[in-house]
């Protein structure tokens, strides 16, 4: 088939993986898929744990007293609070059922912290109890807390409720999370009234939607400030968090740059629409524990954040999801079914885009899927099936549903090789809000189930279904 370069999108391969790489070269992949009949995913800790020490010592080389909490709503597979819990780290959670699941898999109350808005009364009674750290975000909710704390009544056992007040950042008022200048200062009056007793107000918190390293680390010397004259109150506040927010790279600088520089609507299967700005960023000149490093090295009034919570005595907490879960598993689909369309290839998948959950933000999951040709050698040098011509195949990705709209890739991947009916494509990096933040039983196609893989730098992996409650 004569394919129009013009309408070939470049080709967006995700940066090396060697744990990824050993999954794929073992074949376990394939053995799987024939297990499981239908999509799956398959989870790396020993990726998050790496993170998670990245992290750390990002911290520690900056001198910076700290926390990190794991954001669970990034994956609710149970393995990473099972790290976290091995590993002394926190989690932040936002449900009843996730404070529950935390517990359950050994994490200390004292290790949670509760966000999200207008919690509910039974989980604010459950985090109380168990002495979480709560992220008040409304004066009613600071109100209701303090009528839960007097209910359960005074005595020796009873705890007081742990609490951050989490500010409205002043670069996005018209976010729906936080409190404004004037209700801190009322709810700092009340946590004062209160007394530590009955009430423990330990800090402030934000939530900053973005990437941007300086706002998110000048909003936090501003809030490091004010826990000082909060002291003045006789308020405890010596944390300030700084949520999440930290990016991660999936794709090469490079390759990126290709991608927006040629990007036009003919990329995509039907010339779906986007621009620039609807997609994550793929790149970032730093990532991760990088730039937390940027984060704490930024200068605002002539000191660099590390310096102020240095001098201010506070301790810096941070929540990040995306980002401990960097190259910590991939998703994988089988193709049943094969279109050919003018100038390109329309394959349907064995499960949803409900399963790669990008799809559902008005966006696209842009790196490139790697195809495994039945039989089990990947493309990037397998010997499967030997007929085979190299070329290019540009191909699209349905799901296998009867939804128009359900389309895992839109874009027409640069496939090196014709897939076929029986071939497996692995989705890589997606336990980041990939894999579960949409899922759905729609049309009683089972949910894709969870593997937990470890032991990569052997020839063949150790497997094991992911232990999650529900």
């Amino acid at each position: 088939m004569a394919v129009s370069r013009a309408e070939v999108s470049a080709g967006l391969p995700a940066l090396p993986d060697p744990a990824t790489d050993s999954v794929l070269a073992s074949g376990l992949v394939e053995e799987l898929s024939y297990a499981f009949g239908g999509p799956f995913h398959f989870l790396l800790p020993d990726a998050f744990d790496a993170n998670l020490r990245a992290m750390r010592g990002a911290l520690e080389d900056a001198g910076v007293a700290g926390f990190v909490y794991y954001a669970k709503k990034a994956n609710k597979a149970a393995v990473w609070i099972e790290r976290c819990a091995t590993q002394g780290a926190g989690v932040d959670v936002a449900s009843l059922g996730e404070l529950r699941e935390a517990l359950g898999h050994g994490v200390p109350g004292e290790h949670l912290v509760v966000t999200g808005p207008a919690k509910a009364h039974d989980l604010l009674r459950l985090a109380v109890r168990q002495g979480a750290l709560i992220a008040v975000d409304a004066l009613d909710e600071l109100d209701a807390l303090l009528s839960l704390v007097a209910d359960e009544g005074a005595g020796p056992a009873t705890r007081p409720a742990r609490v951050l007040l989490r500010a409205l950042p002043p670069g996005q008022p018209h976010s729906r999370f936080g409190l404004t200048e004037a209700e801190l200062a009322t709810a700092m009056d009340r946590c004062a009234h209160a007394g530590e007793t009955v009430l423990r107000m330990e800090g402030f918190s934000f939530h900053l939607s973005g990437y941007d390293v300086a706002a998110r680390a000048e909003f936090a010397a501003s809030l490091a400030e004010l826990c000082v004259k909060a002291r003045a109150l006789g308020l405890h506040a010596d944390r300030v968090s700084i949520g999440g927010g930290l990016p991660i790279s999936y794709i090469g600088a490079d390759d990126w740059r290709a991608f927006l520089a040629a990007r036009h609507d003919g990329h995509f299967h039907a010339r779906k629409s986007f621009e620039d700005g609807d997609f994550y960023p793929y790149h970032s000149p730093v990532a991760g524990a990088d730039a937390l490093r940027a984060l704490l090295a930024h200068r605002t009034g002539g000191r660099a954040l590390a310096s102020v919570l240095q001098d201010a005595g506070v301790r810096l907490l941070l929540e990040p999801g995306r980002a401990l879960l960097d190259r910590a598993g991939g998703t994988v689909f089988r193709v049943q079914g094969v279109k050919e369309r003018a100038g390109y290839r329309l394959l349907t998948v064995d499960g949803s885009s409900l399963s790669l959950s990008e799809q559902w933000f008005a966006s696209e999951y842009l790196p490139d899927p790697v195809l495994v040709p039945r039989g089990g050698a990947e493309e990037t040098g397998g010997t499967a099936d030997p007929a085979a011509t190299e070329g290019t195949y540009p191909s699209s990705v349905g799901a296998a549903t009867c939804l128009e709209s359900d389309m895992v890739t839109w874009r027409k991947v640069p496939f090196r090789r014709r897939p076929r009916v029986g071939d497996l494509l692995v989705y890589p990096n997606t336990a980041g809000y990939q894999m579960d933040s949409n899922e759905s039983p729609f049309h009683d196609l089972p949910l894709p189930p969870k593997v937990v893989v470890d032991r990569t730098e052997l020839p063949r992996p150790r497997w094991r279904l992911d232990r999650h409650f529900t």
